[in-house]
């Protein structure tokens, strides 16, 4: 199997869900690493991130959790989420163009 590190990024994340990565074949799982929201408005802000899967249940990772203005949120901060096929990870925030997105992740294949 091979591994590959991987960032993705999303800049003005607003009002609507975003998806920000989609695991897809032939990428058998993929790892998020990290996930960094940082607030590019000029007022706080407060976001959500969530998992939409594909055959379970979608859930969130984070729901209306605040940023103040000029700050950052590191999600992660020491543990992993493994997302299979066809799983998205997305993102919103409650302010249109507010939101830059860096997911750090490591797609496993065959």
């Amino acid at each position: 199997m091979a591994n590959t590190f991987k960032l993705k990024t999303k800049a003005s994340v607003g009002v609507t869900t975003v998806g920000i990565y989609t695991a897809f074949s032939p990428v058998t799982a993929t790892v998020i690493i990290g996930i960094t929201l940082a607030n590019t408005s000029g007022s706080g802000i407060n976001v959500g991130v969530g998992v939409t899967r594909d055959a379970a249940d979608n859930v969130s990772i984070l729901k209306n959790v605040p940023i103040p203005q000029g700050s950052s949120l590191e999600v992660m901060q020491g543990n992993k989420f493994v997302l299979e096929q066809n799983d998205t990870v997305t993102v919103k925030s409650d302010v249109n163009d507010s939101l830059d997105v860096s997911l750090t992740i490591m797609e496993i294949t065959p």
